[in-house]
């Protein structure tokens, strides 16, 4: 009996495990919202939600937890922002220092402009637990569409933010 209780955790953690590696969010269709949020990380996203804003699909881009080194201008030649963009559309967020900075920093930007949706693009990876911390710190009637990024993490990273991303949903539901 002893062996069933203790295993049963371990289990339910295996399987959850491999649910969340085989799994992996897919990028959304091009759907229109009022704004493309993008956390900085991994390859990739920037010049998703850059495309996403130049085909139309939202009116404003929120690049979220950049480096307070950075300066507008190297950001614009670095992912080949044209100026026009870059004056009307693209805002750089320098407050976020991690996941949960990045969600706090959007909530604050979108009470700002006033929007009621999001497309939200991140690594594949990484795209559970932005959702769950944004989701958390946005009213409820806001709306998140979830635009992944493929990746290829390493075992390694998807063993990290599996934890974490438990973390943060034990810590949502204690609250």
């Amino acid at each position: 009996m002893l062996r069933r209780v203790l295993a049963a955790p371990l289990i339910l953690w295996a399987l959850g495990f491999i649910w969340f590696t085989v799994f992996l969010p897919q990028p959304a269709p091009r759907s229109r919202t009022d704004a493309i949020v993008v956390p900085t990380g991994s390859g990739g996203r920037i010049e998703r939600g850059l495309e996403m804003l130049q085909l139309g699909a939202a009116e404003q881009m929120l690049v979220t937890g950049v480096d307070t080194t950075v300066q507008p201008g190297e950001f614009q030649v670095e992912f080949q922002v044209p100026q026009r963009i870059m004056d009307c559309c693209v805002t750089l967020g320098f407050s976020a220092l991690d996941t949960r900075g990045n969600a706090r920093e959007t909530a604050q930007w979108l009470e700002q402009q006033d929007y009621t949706s999001l497309r939200l693009v991140t690594a594949d990876w990484h795209m559970r637990r932005a959702a769950l911390e944004l989701r958390q710190q946005l009213p409820d009637d806001i709306r998140i569409t979830r635009d992944a990024v493929h990746s290829q993490p390493s075992l390694k990273t998807l063993f990290l933010e599996y934890h974490k991303l438990i973390a943060v949903w034990f810590l949502q539901v204690l609250e």
